[in-house]
């Protein structure tokens, strides 16, 4: 059982503890291969937080889309933010957006790897 916390410093607590108990019957390479993948193919919040403010000022929805929400990102594009108010959610809410799209990519990955 590797660490994920020496793979992966970067991860915030909630999602560090939740990756380590995915990846807790890991073997040290398979943990090492765990933690490659879901490297480039996670989100980072202060990402999300960037795109919500550039989103506010100039084309509401960026957050949705770089998130995989099409259909979200299509509505808050159309409506402006649901008249900035849904744009306004999202700022307060970034980290928890991210942290569920994160989730939903490590199960991916861990899927993926049982293959």
């Amino acid at each position: 059982m590797a660490q994920m916390l020496h793979l992966m410093p970067e991860l915030e607590p909630d999602e560090l503890q939740y990756v380590q108990t995915l990846a807790n019957d890991l073997t040290d390479d398979e943990a090492r291969q765990f933690a490659n993948i879901y490297r480039a193919r996670r989100k980072k919040p202060s990402e999300v937080m960037i795109l919500v403010i550039v989103g506010f000022f100039l084309i509401a929805g960026l957050q949705r889309f770089y998130l995989g929400q099409i259909g979200m990102g299509l509505l808050y594009l159309f409506t402006g933010g649901l008249c900035f108010i849904g744009t306004i959610l999202d700022l307060i809410n970034y980290k928890r957006l991210t942290y569920e799209f994160n989730v939903k990519e490590a199960q991916q990955v861990k899927a993926m790897m049982r293959f």
